[in-house]
C-alpha cells in the first residue's frame, strides 16, 4: 500500500524548454492553505462558457522574486501562453522573496497602468489583500498561482498540486526511505509562507497515522529560501540532533542546499533527504547518492494555467465559482474547485531511473 499510494501521486510530468535553475524557490498554496473567508472574490454576473477569448489585453505577472530560476520557468511559462493567445505581458517584482510591501507597491502599480488581469505569487496570505481587492474594484482579474492569497483577496487560484498531495506524498517517500522509523526534521521556506505553512500541516496530519508511530518530527527549520540559510539550518539540524534519520525540504531552494550540504558530509546516504526540487538543481545528487528520490511539478506549465486562467476570466467565459468549467488550449479542460482553486494535476517523484527524462 505504501509504495501504490506514491505511486498514485506520480502522474506524467511534461518536459519543458531546457533552462538551468540555480537556487530556486517553491512556494505555492493549494484547497486547504489559508483560512477560507467565503469563497473567492468572483466577478458579479454569469460565466458564459461560449464567449469568445479577447485580445489585445495586458497581462501582469507579480512573482514572488524575480530573477529567481523557478519564476523565470514559471512565468515564462505565462507569457508564452499570453502572447499566443494575442495579448500582452509585463512582469513585476521584488528582488527579494521577503520584501512583502514590495509587492504590494508592485501591485499597486500594475493597478495604476489598468492591466487587464495581474497573476501574483503572494508571499504573503493577508498582505496584499488590500492591494488586490482595490484592483478588482478597478475591474482588475485577480489570479494567484504557486502561493495564494485568502481566497476573497482574488478570482482564481492555480495550484500546482493539491496542498493534501504534497505534503502526505513527501511523509510518504521519506519513510519508505528510513524504513519507517527514526528522527526526522522539516527545513521550510519562510514562516509566512502560506504553500509551505499548509504542506507542512498536511506532513503532520500524516505522521499521526500509526504507521508512523516510529517516525518522531524534532522540528521545522527556516531557510527563507535562501541558499546560505538553508545550508546552515541543515548543518544546525545535524549538530543538534546527531540521530536524525531523514529531512524534508518541500522548497527547491532549501533541498538543493540541504544536499549540497549532505553530499559532503559523513552524512551522506546516511540522513535521507527528500522534499521538492526541480531535475536540473538535484541530478547529481541523485547519481552521487545523496537524494534518493524528490518531487515536483512543470513550473512552465503553472505559469502557463495561470495566463490562460486570466485571460479566460477578463474573456468572461469563467468568473471564478466552484464548478465552472474551461478549455485551457493544449492544456485541456480544468474545472473550478472550492473557494476557487484550479490544480494544476499531480506531482511527479523523480529518480535515478527517470530524472535524466526530463531537462528544467
Amino acid at each position: 500500500m505504501r509504495k501504490s499510494s506514491i505511486r498514485r501521486a506520480c502522474a506524467a510530468l511534461a518536459a519543458v524548454t531546457s533552462l538551468t535553475l540555480a537556487a530556486t524557490a517553491c512556494g505555492g498554496t493549494t484547497k486547504s492553505d489559508v483560512g477560507h473567508e467565503g469563497g473567492s472574490a468572483a466577478a458579479a454576473g454569469e460565466a458564459d462558457p461560449n464567449a469568445e477569448l479577447r485580445k489585445g489585453l495586458t497581462i501582469g505577472f507579480l512573482p514572488k522574486q524575480v530573477n529567481n530560476p523557478y519564476f523565470t520557468v514559471a512565468d515564462k511559462g505565462g507569457e508564452a501562453a499570453v502572447e499566443e493567445l494575442g495579448s500582452t505581458y509585463k512582469e513585476v517584482g521584488p528582488s527579494s522573496a521577503t520584501d512583502t510591501a514590495g509587492q504590494v507597491s508592485y501591485v499597486n502599480t500594475l493597478t495604476q497602468q489598468q492591466v487587464d488581469a495581474m497573476a501574483v505569487s503572494a508571499q504573503d496570505p493577508g498582505a496584499l489583500c488590500t492591494a488586490l481587492k482595490q484592483a478588482m474594484k478597478n475591474d482588475i482579474k485577480v489570479v494567484t498561482y504557486d502561493s495564494d492569497t485568502k481566497p476573497d483577496c482574488r478570482n482564481a487560484f492555480i495550484s500546482q498540486a493539491s496542498a493534501e498531495d504534497l505534503g502526505r506524498t513527501e511523509v510518504q517517500l521519506l519513510a519508505e526511505q528510513i524504513d519507517y522509523e527514526g528522527e526526522i526534521a522539516i527545513l521550510s521556506a519562510a514562516q509566512t509562507a502560506t504553500n509551505q505553512n499548509a504542506w507542512i500541516e498536511f506532513m503532520k496530519e500524516e505522521l499521526e497515522d500509526p504507521e508512523y508511530k516510529d517516525v518522531k518530527l524534532v522540528e521545522v527549520a527556516y531557510g527563507n529560501d535562501d541558499a546560505q540559510q538553508s545550508f546552515q539550518q541543515t548543518q544546525g539540524l545535524l549538530q543538534e540532533y546527531p540521530d536524525l534519520k531523514g529531512i524534508i525540504s518541500p522548497t527547491t531552494v532549501g533541498i538543493k542546499a540541504a544536499a549540497q550540504y549532505l553530499s559532503g558530509s559523513k552524512y551522506k546516504g546516511k540522513v535521507k533527504l527528500t522534499g521538492l526540487g526541480t531535475p536540473n538543481d538535484m541530478r547529481k545528487y541523485v547519481k552521487n547518492g545523496t537524494v534518493e528520490a524528490f518531487e515536483l511539478w512543470d513550473p512552465a506549465k503553472l505559469g502557463e494555467l495561470a495566463a490562460r486562467t486570466a485571460v479566460a476570466l477578463s474573456s468572461g467565459q469563467i468568473t471564478g465559482k466552484e464548478g465552472e468549467t474551461f478549455t485551457a488550449g493544449d492544456m485541456g479542460e480544468y474545472t473550478i474547485g472550492k473557494d476557487g482553486v484550479i490544480d494544476l494535476g499531480k506531482p511527479t517523484v523523480f529518480n535515478a531511473d527517470n530524472i535524466d527524462e526530463y531537462d528544467f
